[in-house]
């Protein structure tokens, strides 16, 4: 009997222990927990873009001047034509501008960015204005009065620039920019002279140039990095490309006899100038080094 109470005993504990032990508190570690952080704006790299805003300001006026090329015998007349034909017109200088840049950033001591940067694009902006200008022979009695149309326009523009900038975050940089502007511009201008008093026949004459001229380009923005291989910079920009100047074709007066009576040389001038104010969105290549994975346990 003893022996029979003590085999039971031990079948008890035998059958009984494994269900003790699942009640006891597990002392198994939990998986561990994944996670990635989010990676910090890193600036060294290329990047491509579009940009659009306005033109505007600069120098608004286009001066034209004449010689005088030829004299009736006895009077002075062609003088007299050359002064009616100095005027200067006021063009406005409003335009829209749009285009692409491409670039490369350096990042150096964490805070500060320099870089360089080419850019090129359109722009729509064709400007005219008149000016007239009045003159008297006293000798011959002659009233020149001569009326000038002028025609500017700019049809492109690119600038080459150095960019140096500081991190005000990690994602928000401002900076300076600077360097070499090129464009395509235009000038044309027409002149028309006659007597008010009748005594010399009129004239008319125009002349163009057309060509790309360079110049430079200062500036600053702020670019910030609003997602993941993206920014955004709003920018400033003033240019000068220099003067140009359309000499017209001599304007003379021949009288019904074929001879010519008085002639002039004009020479329109303006200078090609003003503020850029854009916007502009940025794909950034490697814009920020992958993160490792960090496990939590």
């Amino acid at each position: 009997m003893k022996h029979t109470v003590s085999t039971l005993a031990l079948c008890a504990a035998f059958i009984g222990g494994p269900a003790l032990a699942a009640d006891l508190p597990s002392r198994k570690a939990p998986p561990p927990t994944y996670y990635e952080p989010t990676p910090v704006a890193a600036w060294t790299g290329f990047y491509v873009g579009v940009n659009a805003g306005g033109a505007f300001g600069g120098s608004s006026s286009a001066n034209t001047s004449a010689y005088d090329l030829y004299d009736l015998p006895g009077a002075a007349p062609g003088a007299a034509f050359a002064t009616s034909a100095n005027s200067s017109a006021a063009l406005s200088n409003s335009s829209f501008i749009g285009g692409g840049q491409v670039g490369y950033n350096w990042q150096f001591n964490n805070r500060f960015v320099a870089g360089l940067e080419t850019d090129i694009q359109g722009v729509d902006g064709n400007t005219s204005a008149l000016a007239g200008g009045v003159g008297y022979d006293p000798l011959s009695g002659a009233t020149p009065i001569t009326t000038t149309q002028v025609q500017k326009s700019l049809d492109y523009l690119g600038t080459v620039r150095g960019r140096l900038g500081f991190l005000a975050t990690p994602s928000l940089l401002i900076y300076a920019t600077g360097g070499l502007a090129y464009g395509g511009v235009n000038l044309q201008t027409s002149s028309s002279s006659v007597d008010a008093a009748s005594v010399f026949a009129p004239g008319f004459g125009s002349g163009s140039v057309s060509n790309t001229q360079v110049g430079y380009t200062v500036g600053g923005g702020l670019e910030w990095m609003f997602a993941h291989n993206w920014s955004a910079k709003l920018e400033y920009l003033y240019y000068d490309l220099g003067s140009a100047t359309a000499s017209g074709a001599a304007v003379s007066g021949v009288n019904g006899a074929g001879a010519t009576q008085w002639a002039y040389a004009p020479s329109t001038s303006a200078r090609f100038d003003g503020h850029i104010v854009r916007a502009g969105l940025n794909y950034h290549f490697n814009w920020a080094a992958p993160a490792p994975v960090v496990a939590k346990y």
